[in-house]
């Protein structure tokens, strides 16, 4: 594996990490109604940063073998869509228009992780948590959805 890949990998995941920085849940989070088993705030910057040093790690093995195209292609669309969830939820505060990038999101990591398994069992076995960790925040997205009915959300030019 090549170091300087990885270190763009992570890049890659430090660019979608920032929406985190800049759409923060903040006040707004904490006063929804969440399920029981929603994780600690604690958690979240633990899984995440796991999950990118993981990614990271299965990007650059994977980039350098034969026959990736799918697995770069996924890696790409999983990058875009985790990047555009956060400005959706706790940005706009849009709790089903964020269900509808979870979607396209949970559906680029499953390819991930399949593309990856195709070509080294490593680079799968590392998209694994970020699958399990997906799964987990579909759920959660839409079960605070279904508990937040009348949420306002913002306008864009709220913002």
């Amino acid at each position: 594996m090549s170091f300087s890949l990885f270190a763009i990998f992570l890049l890659a995941c430090a660019g979608a990490a920032t929406t985190g920085a800049l759409f923060k849940p903040g006040a707004w989070y904490r006063t929804l109604d969440k399920p029981t088993w929603t994780p600690p705030d604690w958690v979240f910057p633990l899984a995440w940063t796991s999950i990118y040093l993981l990614i990271s790690f299965a990007g650059a093995r994977v980039a350098v073998m034969e026959g990736n195209a799918y697995a770069m292609a996924f890696w790409a669309s999983q990058a875009a869509f985790s990047t555009l969830w956060t400005p959706v939820f706790f940005g706009l505060r849009r709790l089903k228009g964020a269900l509808l990038v979870m979607i396209p999101l949970w559906l680029s990591v499953l390819g991930c992780t399949w593309a990856h398994f195709q070509i080294d069992t490593l680079a799968g076995l590392a998209f694994v948590p970020y699958l399990v960790w997906v799964t987990v925040a579909a759920v959660l997205n839409a079960s605070v959805a279904r508990l937040n009915p009348n949420e306002t959300p913002v306008q864009p030019s709220e913002m």
